[in-house]
């Protein structure tokens, strides 16, 4: 039997939507939830008294477990269809998770928003989609959950759909490409077998949409770039960072340079969940020995190439960055903190080169608004165009505690 095609996908939306609850049924109705665990979720959510939690359970056990500090791959979950191997990335749907999702290792390749059919659109609904765009999540589902709280009512079905329409039309989402799907994850009803209680939808279940989707390229084939994470010095090993490498691979006895510092030296040792390695790929977490380099002359947020390749360090950059939640208005000389793969650093706005949907420049942008702007770092940082390396061409503008904007880089003007 062949290895399936991985696909990483993301659930995003509202945190009363249902997402959980989706997810759970995904997982039950693909064999991934045993009838066993579910049993035992129904009696423990009827005991707390909340009899429609029970696929929600399996999501939040992990959550519980994240809370007490147990480290769980962001409540990674995986299902098997008869085309993929899926990945579920939850996203718990407050604004940490708009951090997370930018800075974070889960890049999904597919994105699946949900929205209650009894609340239709909400805020997070609204944030999530413009993330999702942002972030390049070209292929996108949408569920109108909890359908059979509203009798199955076609009516409110086409209301919500109409409002969603709108929403994700004005992002710049080719609407007409996109399912809507009347689901229930609690009864089940669409997603992996048609619903007798829609007979007014005609579409795809979203098991059939999901394996519809393409798995992206993998940037196993593009140059190394590693963001440091943690850098230790460990006795009769010398110096040994810590990170995840973010595209490409990395070999014992390669040159390496790190940036912004330029200092340079050779990979003597990979170490990988304490086995020793000859080669590490992307999306590997490691710790290496180098040599020829000092613990005093890279840190958290450098960023580890090949010396034929280092990476980019910026002198200013172009992005187009989305407007989350600014309580007034963002105009050039804005200074907010930047946080893109481990680093954090300060830029300052220098010109807002269009606002979408207007002619020109713009002089300020507002929530809601998305923008093609220029920066410029405070410090020494490394920067990629987004295109040639995902991974370091995102980042969340934050301000006051919370995200207020997030961007893709377009292009960079490297440091002379």
């Amino acid at each position: 039997m062949a290895e399936k095609e991985h696909m990483n996908i993301v659930f995003i939306g509202h945190v009363d939507a249902g997402k959980s609850t989706c997810v759970g049924r995904l997982l039950y109705e693909t064999g991934a939830l045993s009838e066993q665990t579910l049993r035992k979720y129904r009696d423990e959510a009827e005991k707390l008294g909340k009899s429609t939690f029970e696929f929600a359970f399996e999501m939040d056990s992990l959550k519980e477990e994240r809370e007490r500090g147990v480290t769980i791959d962001v409540a990674h979950k995986k299902f098997t269809t008869d085309k993929y191997e899926y990945t579920i990335i939850d996203a718990p749907g407050h604004r940490d998770f708009v951090k997370n999702m930018i800075t974070g290792a889960s890049q999904a390749d597919a994105a699946a928003l949900v929205v209650s059919a009894k609340d239709g659109v909400q805020t997070q609904t609204k944030e999530h989609a413009f993330l999702a765009k942002v972030l390049g999540i070209e292929q996108f589902v949408i569920l109108i959950n909890k359908m059979d709280a509203i009798n199955y009512d076609e009516n409110r079905f086409k209301e919500v759909k109409a409002d969603l329409e709108k929403l994700l039309k004005g992002m710049g989402y080719k609407v007409d490409k996109l399912e809507f799907i009347p689901t229930s994850g609690y009864k089940g009803d669409n997603i992996s077998k048609n619903s007798e209680n829609t007979p007014y939808y005609k579409g795809p279940t979203l098991l059939k949409i999901l394996d519809s989707f393409n798995v992206p390229p993998k940037p196993s084939d593009k140059p190394l770039r590693m963001p440091i994470q943690d850098v230790f010095t460990i006795t009769g090993h010398g110096t040994v960072p810590v990170g995840r490498i973010e595209t490409g691979n990395m070999k014992v006895g390669e040159k390496i340079t790190f940036m912004p510092s330029g200092a340079s030296g050779e990979v003597k040792k990979i170490e990988m969940h304490h086995q020793e390695m000859n080669e590490a790929g992307t999306g590997d977490n490691v710790g290496f020995n180098v040599k020829g380099v000092d613990k005093k002359d890279i840190k958290r947020g450098d960023v580890i190439g090949p010396a034929d390749n280092p990476p980019t360090v910026a002198d200013e950059f172009t992005a187009q960055v989305v407007v989350l939640n600014h309580p007034t208005a963002i105009s050039v000389g804005y200074t907010p903190v930047l946080h893109i793969h481990t680093s954090q650093f300060a830029a300052k706005i220098v010109e807002i080169v269009e606002k979408k949907g207007e002619e020109g420049k713009a002089d300020f942008i507002k929530t809601g608004d998305v923008a093609v702007v220029k920066f410029k770092p405070l410090k020494p940082i490394v920067i990629e165009k987004y295109a040639e390396f995902p991974p370091l061409g995102r980042f969340a503008i934050r301000d006051m505690g919370q995200t207020v904007a997030a961007g893709v880089v377009l292009d960079v003007v490297p440091k002379k």
